[in-house]
């Protein structure tokens, strides 16, 4: 834990120069290379307070490496071997929503769907229903990936790998809302997946470990 703040504290230090590095620029140097030089430094800026939310609200984040055909017998494992409040699993299309939610209610899991193959208002239906805590898993695609806010959340499960760095950073943000803890987990099953990981990492300078047999409650429950 002391380390974890070292390092936190080490980072933000950086960001402190780099700002300081805005301000003495954009006083002293010609306009055109003003310019060009605060777009750099904004978006190192930028990608560094990233990575430090990554650290600090979603400290524990793990991925599987599994086949295709492994995803669903890994996944009612993990339903059924994790404490959770609730989970948001997110999937890569309409088809996958609507296909994994039925194959968890059949088998007997609390779990609802939202994607844009429905009407605005049967989603807010249920988003809200999902809200209140009336179903406590919900898969989706990424049309709720910046757009759900619930304290209830502490898992976010990534059935299918997202497309880029920045949809991972929102996928997870998902989980440890309004200062509660979170867990992220992520499926790998093809070289492109474990591409998309490597950018979340150098990206925004985490640490993403393989998923460990056992899992501390702890670490992602509220006391």
């Amino acid at each position: 834990m002391h380390l974890f703040w070292l390092v936190t504290a080490d980072r933000l230090g950086s960001m402190l120069r780099v700002v300081f590095a805005l301000c003495f620029f954009r006083t002293v140097a010609p306009h055109r290379q003003r310019h060009c030089a605060i777009a750099l430094l904004t978006k190192h800026y930028c990608t560094s307070l990233w990575g430090i939310y990554l650290t600090i609200k979603i400290e524990m984040q793990h991925y599987i490496k599994l086949t295709e055909l492994e995803k669903n017998r890994k996944l009612n494992d993990l339903l059924d071997a994790l404490d959770f409040n609730q989970v948001v699993i997110f999937v890569k299309s309409v088809s996958r929503a609507a296909e994994l939610n039925k194959l968890l209610v059949e088998c007997n899991f609390p779990s609802i769907c939202i994607h844009s193959g429905m009407s605005q208002e049967e989603r807010l239906m249920r988003y809200k229903g999902f809200k209140e805590g009336h179903k406590r898993i919900l898969v989706a695609t990424d049309l709720v990936g910046r757009g759900i806010d619930i304290e209830r959340v502490n898992i976010v499960i990534n059935y299918d790998m997202p497309d880029s760095a920045d949809t991972y950073l929102h996928r997870v943000g998902r989980a440890g809302r309004f200062g509660t803890k979170g867990l992220a987990i992520t499926f790998v099953s093809s070289a492109s997946d474990s591409d998309v990981l490597n950018q979340v990492q150098e990206r925004f300078e985490v640490d993403i470990k393989e998923l460990p047999e056992q899992i501390d409650t702890s670490t992602y429950m509220p006391s």
